[in-house]
């Protein structure tokens, strides 16, 4: 009993001694409770959409309406050609394009079936399913009450043709096999590199850099050219595996892909080291992973749309990698976009890097703790 009660107070010393671990423990659980809780939504509402209305009169105006006060659409652009709106889908500054054509009044007036074409952006297949259903039901809901008011006239006044664009089937692998591949490489690089100077102060072989006669930030790099090289062979071997297995057509250039994915991958093995210097033993640094894994799965747009997120959430996603890289992977895979459409997410990530990598090498100081 004696010997029960003396590891019983080895335990809690050590408890008390290591209290960012313990404080990790019992605080990052209920911090992403409360936060995906609140975030985590299936039902998208609010989803971005551009009009380009050639008509400009009451009757596409009303339409329009009728689509605002459904809630699922939001219209946030306003186009002057079409040329515009495919440009918008494009870089995803919107989800949906709806599309009014000059005869669209005159149409509605004489009885006939006035045509409403509505674009929408099937890389995010909860997204489109959501679009292409309220659209389909708006158009029937709106054709009844002209059905109503005349009633001798029997065909639909209003034709909407929905249109998906990119994944016009809905197949599941071609958006999520993308969207994985970005995990994976955040899985490796933020977990494996979170843990490396951590292991080796563990070690005591920390020691041993700390006199030799190298400079912190030639440190970090040294660290990280290898992680890099690994991310890459991921990558490779994931595209293979969704062109050869599920089929994913690569629309876009290999070589742009290849060169952007370097900015995503510098920003999660920043994201890594940070951790490295701030944690002091293997399981601090894991629990910090993992706190910031999960936000990366569940807000960044992998598994539910970040529309369907209220907009605090919306904001905070902006500051996880993944988010702006499953932008950049689905555009190029999916959309076949280049570079130009793509500099914001660039831009993002490469902030994100500077920002994360002058803070480690600050945070390292050569010197024995």
């Amino acid at each position: 009993m004696s010997r029960i009660l003396a590891i019983l107070y080895k335990e809690f010393l050590q408890m008390k001694r290591d209290r960012l671990t313990i404080g990790l423990i019992f605080m990052l659980p209920l911090v992403q409770l409360l936060l995906f809780g609140y975030a985590i939504q299936t039902e998208v509402k609010h989803i971005p959409t551009v009009v380009f209305d050639q008509s400009l009169s009451p009757e596409s105006r009303k339409l329009l309406e009728s689509f605002q006060a459904s809630g699922y659409f939001e219209v946030t652009q306003v186009a002057g050609s079409y040329d515009k709106v495919t440009q918008m889908i494009d870089q995803g500054v919107v989800k949906v394009g709806v599309i009014f054509p000059p005869d669209y009044a005159k149409n509605v007036r004489k009885g006939a079936a006035a045509q409403v074409q509505v674009l929408v952006d099937a890389t995010d297949s909860m997204v489109s399913n959501s679009a292409i259903a309220t659209a389909n039901a708006i158009s029937l809901m709106e054709s009844q009450k002209i059905l109503i008011e005349k009633m001798g006239h029997m065909q639909p006044a209003y034709d909407i043709r929905v249109r998906p664009w990119y994944n016009p089937d809905g197949i599941t692998a071609y958006y999520m096999v993308p969207a994985i591949l970005g995990i994976i490489v955040t899985m490796t690089m933020v977990m494996m590199t979170s843990m490396g100077i951590v292991r080796e102060r563990e070690r005591g072989t920390l020691e041993q850099l700390m006199v030799t006669p190298i400079k912190s930030y030639e440190l970090m790099i040294g660290k990280i050219i290898p992680y890099i090289a690994l991310g890459y062979l991921q990558i490779t071997v994931a595209l293979l595996v969704g062109v050869v297995v599920f089929g994913v057509p690569i629309r876009g250039s290999l070589l742009q892909l290849y060169l952007l994915t370097l900015f995503f991958i510098t920003a999660s093995l920043g994201l890594g080291v940070f951790i490295s210097n701030i944690a002091k033993t293997q399981m601090q640094a894991m629990q910090m992973s993992f706190f910031v894994l999960l936000p990366s799965i569940l807000l960044s747009g992998f598994m539910f749309p970040r529309e369907a997120m209220p907009v605090f959430i919306q904001y905070l996603s902006n500051i996880i990698p993944l988010t702006y890289y499953l932008t950049i992977i689905r555009g190029i895979v999916l959309k076949g976009i280049g570079f130009s459409y793509l500099v914001p997410q660039v831009f993002s990530l490469l902030i994100f890097t500077v920002i994360l990598m002058t803070a480690s090498i600050l945070k390292f100081k050569k010197k024995i703790v």
